[in-house]
């Protein structure tokens, strides 16, 4: 058994609390979204270029990548036939 105070109580102590209603849902929902800090449009299309660079330099490696191992798998099982 674990140790850890993250889990707390049994499944029976769990289902003794009443569930919240959907408007106290709802409640608490927009209040955390409230909380939410939402990025300037300089940052946005900042962040949005950081991705594409990262996405594209991926796309370029994984496809040198392949190209290479492709190569190299032909040279290896065709055998080029000068024998």
């Amino acid at each position: 058994m674990s140790d850890s105070n993250a889990v707390r109580g049994t499944r029976e102590d769990k289902a003794d609390k009443p569930r919240t209603g959907p408007a106290t849902f709802y409640r608490q929902v927009v209040a955390e979204l409230r909380k939410v800090v939402y990025p300037t449009q300089e940052q946005l299309v900042t962040y949005f270029l950081v991705v594409l660079v990262f996405v594209l330099f991926m796309m370029a490696l994984v496809s040198l990548l392949d190209l290479g191992f492709g190569q190299l798998a032909f040279e290896v099982f065709a055998g080029g036939g000068d024998q």
